[in-house]
């Protein structure tokens, strides 16, 4: 390939690039791609071409795109009505068509550097659209392609900045070899083409080597600056003071991914068993609940607003530590695994309410990411089956069930009890729990057929169907009815367990509603859960989901090192970075310790502690080992001494100077007197680079012949080639 189409290709590359950054973060429609896409082809075949548009012509047309756009704008409103998205639109569209306009003109240097400036833009409004890995996978290739334009760009404006006087002496019109020589010279041209792709990628790497410290020491900002509305997950009910029956239920029927959940800690083995705990509602108002008591007014303060302590444990073991990444959800609510005593992560405020929920800011246009420490320890069922103290005074809300409630529901909940034979608080809970999960009474399904007056009695006598909301309002319920204290729960299953990333994959179809029963004896709040085992989402299997799996893990390390990588993680890897430092420090001084020892068994002295000798013991090993080093020296000297190593410390370069004109050319002859290739006495410099055949050493004479007999002086360009062709004859020597 020759320069000329490298650097058009790059440019091309780069442009297309910058579109389909913002082509993935949903900056506009397939459509519009495809178009653009025709259009860069059409572009390509035309450059050269009379076809293509004069530079005022296409002046005139950039200017025109101005009203264009506002009529574009009010188009977008008139057909749409949502301002911000209106404007990310016809901006978009503003964008494409510059460059429509600029890839089918004549282009000059200016033009190009527009085009780029164009990508460019196009790559920062993609990064405010969108946040997913997507993005770093086209960032990473306008980057490839847009340091290929530059270094193309920046080579092909100097070469065009040489003028041919400042090559002249290297120029020999008489000499026909001089100029096959000179042609051979040139056809390189293609090789360096070749190896301009590798300088990128080198330079790519090194850019890499040199940000990657930067990055993780770098703070992060949340949101992004062209965050559009609706980004978030809206319409997310379910989890506020007041829920009517049937809201989780609509909820549960989209696949779309609410958050991932990495555990470790006490429950890490076992967190399929975990639920991840949003609100809880008190009062049951017949067809729907709410919470009587609102939250705190109170802001909890942190250590370093990063830090917030909500209560201790009896020990360390029962801790199970959740890290959580949120995706944009129209909710404050904050989700953790039940009985939360910390919470850890860059929030502004954390409030708590009188049931345990969390609240913070909202973040319906941005991921957010924490970490929780629960104490998930549940009390032994042996306990629990002992309680019988009195609840507190202030119980009465987790107690009463509407004036109004249907008189079949306590007496079926007496029938359960009666029936099962339960005689304890924690018994009956576990009698009317089974009741409800059996097949034969009541079956899961999303279907909202439940309806009525009393949609919780329609549930439990006529239709004995329904979906989680139902089940654990009435195990809530019929707990009251037997003087058991309770409250339902909103919140979410465990989700789906991608081994791949080492983490829980949550989706709105993971939605759950369950029963927290009281009990005064040990303090504690316990889950019941009466809903069916089919109610809980099953993993997908096979090739899709593996290939699911891999997505999964590569959005959690996006989110994770990308997005919600705050200060407390920059502390935390810090700390860990010193501890693998200090840890490998004592193992390289342990390992030296152990040579020295080795080689301290091998050499002796003689009895006046003056001339060492090596000791084999019998081992042939000693012997090579010192065999080895002095061969490895010995290479190494013969491969320094042949590509002329100390050379590169010599402080007399080839200059502009007509002294160090017989320096460079002193150079040459010791250089081809070191091949046993020696210049007669008889024979002039130039019939000499003739008899050779190379021609660096034919361009060398010239130069040489130039300056020193002809009183010309070598340009700053002139030195640096003859520099370059010294270095390509000792390499070839080499």
């Amino acid at each position: 390939m020759r320069f000329d189409s490298y650097f058009r290709a790059v440019s091309y590359a780069t442009v297309a690039a910058g579109a389909a950054t913002l082509f993935v973060c949903g900056g506009f429609g397939i459509a519009l791609a495809s178009v653009f896409v025709c259009l860069l082809g059409f572009a390509w075949f035309l450059e050269g071409s009379k076809w293509q548009l004069p530079e005022r012509v296409a002046l005139v047309i950039v200017v025109l795109s101005i009203p264009l756009f506002y009529l574009d704008w009010k188009f977008q409103f008139i057909i749409s009505g949502e301002d911000e998205k209106i404007g990310v639109t016809a901006l978009t569209h503003l964008i494409l068509f510059l460059s429509a306009v600029k890839l089918i003109q004549l282009k000059a240097d200016r033009d190009w550097i527009f085009l780029y400036l164009i990508a460019f833009f196009e790559v920062l409004l993609a990064a405010g659209l969108s946040l997913s890995p997507a993005f770093l996978v086209c960032l990473t290739l306008y980057l490839i392609c847009a340091l290929s334009t530059i270094i193309a760009f920046e080579i092909r404006k100097a070469a065009r900045a040489v003028k041919p006087a400042e090559t002249c002496l290297l120029v020999l019109p008489d000499s026909r070899r001089l100029r096959k020589a000179l042609a051979a010279a040139s056809g390189n041209g293609r090789a360096e083409v070749r190896r301009l792709p590798w300088v990128t990628g080198f330079l790519l790497a090194l850019i890499f080597i040199l940000a990657l410290p930067l990055f993780f020491a770098a703070p992060r900002f949340s949101g992004s600056a062209f965050s559009r509305s609706g980004s978030g997950l809206s319409g997310f009910v379910g989890f506020s003071d007041s829920v009517n029956l049937g809201d989780i239920g609509r909820l549960q029927q989209n696949d779309r991914v609410v958050m991932r959940v990495r555990v470790e800690g006490a429950d890490s083995g076992n967190a399929r068993s975990l639920k991840w705990r949003g609100v809880a509602l008190d009062t049951f108002t017949g067809r729907g609940w709410r919470n009587s008591k609102p939250t705190l007014p109170q802001v909890l303060s942190g250590e370093g607003k990063t830090f917030f302590r909500l209560g201790t444990t009896e020990a360390l073991p029962k801790l199970t530590t959740q890290t959580f990444f949120l995706e944009p959800l129209d909710t404050t609510v904050l989700f953790a695994a039940p009985r939360a005593l910390a919470v850890q992560g860059g929030l502004p405020f954390l409030r708590v309410d009188a049931d345990g929920a969390l609240t913070s800011r909202s973040h319906e246009s941005s991921r957010l990411s924490y970490k929780v420490y629960s104490d998930t320890f549940t009390p032994d069922a042996a306990l629990l089956r002992k309680d019988r103290q009195p609840y507190p005074e202030d119980f009465d809300r987790y107690l009463s069930v509407p004036p109004t409630l249907d008189r079949r529901i306590p007496a079926l909940a007496s029938e359960i009890v009666i029936r099962s034979g339960a005689a304890n608080r924690y018994d009956i809970a576990r009698a009317i729990e089974s009741y409800l999960r059996d097949p034969q009474n009541y079956s899961y399904t999303l279907d909202l057929k439940a309806g009525g007056k009393d949609p919780l009695a329609d549930f439990l006598f006529r239709v004995k169907q329904g979906h989680c909301e139902y089940f654990a309002t009435a195990l809530a319920v019929m707990l009251r009815t037997q003087g058991i204290a309770s409250r339902v729960v909103n919140g979410f299953q465990t989700g789906v367990y991608n081994e791949t990333a080492d983490a829980y994959t949550v989706s709105q179809r993971d939605a759950h509603s369950w029963v927290e029963a009281y009990f005064p004896s040990v303090d504690a709040w316990v889950s019941f859960d009466p809903t069916p085992a089919n109610g809980i989402s099953a993993p997908v299997t096979g090739l899709a989901g593996r290939i699911s799996k891999y997505a999964e893990a590569l959005q959690v390390l996006w989110v994770e090192y990308f997005v919600g990588y705050d200060r407390q993680e920059q502390r935390s890897l810090a700390i860990s970075l010193r501890s693998r430092l200090s840890e490998t420090r004592v193992s390289l001084s342990l390992l030296m310790q152990q040579i020295r020892d080795e080689f301290s068994s091998w050499i002796s002295f003689d009895r006046n502690g003056r001339f060492p000798f090596v000791r084999t013991n019998g081992h042939p090993w000693p012997w090579l080992t010192v065999a080895a080093l002095l061969l490895l020296l010995f290479l190494l000297v013969l491969r320094f001494k042949r590509v002329d190593f100390w050379a590169l410390f010599r402080r007399n370069r080839v200059s502009a100077s007509r002294d160090s004109v017989v320096e460079f050319y002193t150079r040459m002859i010791r250089l081809f007197d070191s091949r046993g290739i020696a210049r007669p006495k008889d024979q002039t410099p130039l019939e000499f680079a003739h008899q050779t055949g190379i021609s660096e050493a034919l361009m060398l004479t010239v130069a040489y012949n130039n300056v020193r007999f002809g009183g010309r002086e070598l340009s700053g360009s002139e030195a640096k080639q003859i520099e370059d062709w010294l270095t390509s004859l000792a390499s070839d020597q080499a």
